[in-house]
């Protein structure tokens, strides 16, 4: 996973994107099975560039088999102002006492 998601971001920058926040979020089940595979690691990608890149990142998802799936939206400036918000205010868990 981490090879594919560096090589997405590779595709990101090389073309003149911005990467401004990235989470992982794991190993998750999937709603319903896709290709027999009932589980899948999610990962989050948030980034700045412009139109046509989009194209060109979608192409590489489709050709590359460990991606099943994937989701790229446009974010309006209210959906930017909650991200930084939620980022910003993200509390660390406290770590446990024994």
């Amino acid at each position: 996973m981490k090879e594919a998601v560096t090589k997405f971001k590779g595709v990101i920058t090389d073309n003149g994107g911005e990467i401004v926040h990235e989470e992982n979020w794991g190993l998750k089940k999937l709603a319903y099975p896709i290709q027999k595979k009932t589980t899948g690691f999610y990962y989050l990608i948030e980034f700045k560039a412009e139109g046509e890149l989009i194209e060109k990142l979608e192409t590489q998802y489709r050709r590359d088999e460990r991606v099943i799936r994937f989701l790229t939206f446009r974010m309006d400036k209210y959906s930017i102002e909650y991200a930084v918000k939620k980022r910003n205010t993200k509390v660390e868990p406290k770590p446990q006492e024994n």
